[in-house]
């Protein structure tokens, strides 16, 4: 399908003018352009309107999850038609591997996998190895190592109505793509056996798929994509894709154990020779273990540090992220340019730091070091065509992107800069509550920015003792929380929000008539020109918008964003009187944060299951082969369901 761009809106201010010129040099191949773009001006508009005339495949690389939560809603509600995706880090909590040779500490890694991302990632590659319409929303994780596209591809199961397979390969199959069978507890990546019928949950947690067998024939294919009460459709084919990034092929997999043991040899003659020896028995004893869960099920914890062997890449060579998997020519947008930019410099300086203390010390191979992220070189290489979208273009856009600048300056709500009001930082916890209430009563939400995790969430407690609702919101929020608490606040269940960093760039909060900004003279990163201009501009899409700045002394930075929220403002004011424009609010429906109609994932949403009778000879078998727990957890489900369990 083509994209097709559904709004009621149509392109005024300065939109037309700068999706003319954005699609102009897409079309001219230009690999760098910048959207400069005032808050409130629609920057997604307009990108909107931009991949709707290029008809680009396109990837939107945000600063964070929350961004990109709202960026993702809002490019579903553009193209409702089209596969648009949300491809984030999948970790609710994350403790890299680390080694601190000073105090001699070992940092095992740790994680929590949030499922339904997971999930989401993979739509997000599928649909775009598969589908020209795709517009993924991704964090700067999109740049990290996540596997060959062409052996994502090859390793597929590919199955027709008709085609001649043996049921026990069949499933073989689907293990080696780790799905795991469980008849029980029913969810994405996983499949049941029922008799002749076989029936998969896709890994996106989108579809069901049944398979009826009859001998070693597939009688029939059928699809089904309401998971709660299915509705099955016949399908003459349909491709089953891995159910984990980095599984490698069996006639690879072999081959790629066998240069791992060789790696693993001479690391162990370099380590003896310099009587490494505590080192050496570390790296052996593990990278054996890892190697045996390998060949025994084809995956380990840790897999992706041996991803350089199992993809066949050289050494240093660029591993494979998302970029890859987007079939020829696409579209970049890197939304927030200035603070997406410097993440993805840092990111691979980072992860090349911590990897080599782990490998000196026997931790880990050194091919270990080439499972990380692009460089920043190396990404640029890999994007056709960029799009820097921001507010506040840093310098190395905006050299990059000369004379190929389209500006944005123009709201077509005719909306001005919020005013600006300059406070001593004396008692200012205490003139912000008296704020707060003012703008409570004329139903108005406040913002409040401090400096630190811990002071915003005592700010927000001690609120909440005065009588006022607040919460507070920074990097601890686990991702898919974040959307919804801004849902709420948008909402009235919070009058304040309290944050640090996240409370900056892109947030699209109409209520918002005061963002607060205590210690606004504490010069740095979190009070520098940028971040100062964008802070405020939070305020910029209600009428009544105002920004108090608690500081004692007149920073640099503070005169320089003063200044410049100044000419913005009178550049809308000439457009105004010009065009004899009321400024109006902004007027956004507040919808439900789209992943609260989450995908059924377990058994239990299914209905009861009909065949006591087999759980019941499945029970028995898992006893009769001393699997206990098994055989006790079946037994609970019949219980659960209803019937017997004969134990």
């Amino acid at each position: 399908m083509k994209f097709r761009l559904v709004s009621k809106f149509k392109p005024t201010g300065d939109q037309p003018k700068a999706i003319e010129k954005l699609v102009a040099g897409i079309g001219s191949k230009v690999r760098h352009q910048v959207l400069l773009g005032v808050t409130g001006s629609g920057k997604t508009f307009t990108m909107a309107g931009v991949i709707e005339r290029t008809q680009k495949p396109t990837l939107v690389i945000s600063p964070n999850k929350t961004l990109a939560a709202q960026l993702y809603q809002e490019f579903r509600e553009f193209f409702p038609q089209n596969a648009v995706h949300y491809f984030v880090s999948y970790y609710d909590y994350y403790q890299p591997e680390a080694y601190i040779p000073q105090t001699d500490t070992y940092i095992e890694k740790d994680a929590k996998i949030n499922e339904t991302i997971d999930r989401m990632r993979h739509e997000a590659v599928q649909d775009a190895l598969s589908r020209k319409d795709t517009i993924v929303v991704a964090s700067v994780s999109c740049l990290y190592n996540i596997g060959s596209p062409e052996d994502y591809q090859d390793i597929a199961l590919d199955l027709t109505k008709g085609q001649k397979i043996q049921r026990r390969n069949l499933l073989a199959h689907l293990a080696s793509l780790q799905y795991q069978r469980n008849d029980m507890d029913f969810a994405p990546g996983t499949f049941r056996v029922r008799g002749d019928s076989i029936e998969i949950f896709s890994v996106t947690g989108t579809e069901l798929v049944r398979i009826e067998m009859t001998g070693d024939r597939v009688e029939e294919l059928a699809v089904s994509q309401n998971i709660i009460q299915p509705s099955w459709n016949t399908a003459d084919s349909y491709r089953f894709f891995p159910a984990k990034f980095w599984v490698t092929p069996q006639d690879k997999l072999a081959i790629a154990m066998e240069n791992v043991r060789a790696e693993l040899q001479e690391s162990l003659q370099e380590l003896r020779k310099v009587e490494k020896l505590l080192e050496a028995q570390r790296l052996e004893q593990r990278t054996n273990y890892d190697l045996e869960l390998i060949e025994e099920s084809g995956y380990c914890h840790g897999i992706e540090n041996y991803s350089r062997h199992l993809e066949f890449r050289a050494p240093g060579s660029p591993p494979f992220t998302l970029l890859d998997y987007f079939q020829g020519d696409f579209l970049v947008f890197v939304d927030e340019s200035h603070l997406t930019l410097p993440q993805m410099r840092a990111m691979a300086v980072q992860d090349r730091a911590r990897k080599l203390a782990l490998i000196e010390y026997g931790f880990r191979l050194p091919s270990a070091v080439d499972n990380r992220p692009l460089t920043f070189e190396e990404a640029f290489e890999r994007i056709p065509q960029a799009v820097y979208v921001s507010a506040t273009p840093g310098d190395y856009e905006m050299q990059k992107s000369k004379p190929h600048i389209a500006e944005q300056l123009i709201r077509p709500t005719g909306l001005l800069e919020p005013s600006i009001e300059i406070r001593p930082t004396v008692h200012q916890i205490q003139d912000v509550i008296k704020e707060i209430e003012k703008h409570k009563a004329k139903k108005q939400r406040v913002l409040v920015l401090t400096l630190t995790k811990r002071l915003a969430e005592d700010i927000a407690e001690y609120l909440a003792q005065r009588g006022i609702s607040a919460q507070w919101l920074h990097s601890e929020v686990k991702t898919l929380e974040r959307p919804k608490l801004l849902e709420d606040f948008r909402r009235g269940t919070y009058d304040a929000i309290v944050g640090i960093n996240l409370l900056r760039e892109g947030l699209d909060l109409p209520e918002v008539a005061l963002v607060a900004i205590l210690d606004a003279d504490k010069e740095g990163f979190l009070r520098n020109e940028t971040t100062l201009i964008q802070t405020m501009g939070r305020a910029a899409r209600h009428p009544e918008g105002k920004a108090i700045l608690y500081a004692d002394t007149l920073t640099f930075s503070l005169k320089n964003a003063i200044k410049e929220i100044e000419r913005r403002k009178r550049i809308q004011e000439t457009y105004n009187k010009k065009y004899r424009i009321i400024p109006q609010p902004v007027r956004k429906d507040i919808r439900p944060w789209g992943f609260a109609d989450a995908k059924a994932t377990t058994v239990a949403e299914f209905g009861p299951i009909k065949d006591i009778e087999l759980l019941q000879r499945e029970m028995r078998d898992a006893a009769r082969n001393l699997d206990f727990e098994r055989a006790a957890q079946i037994r609970d489900l019949i219980k659960k369901l209803g019937a017997p369990s004969e134990a």
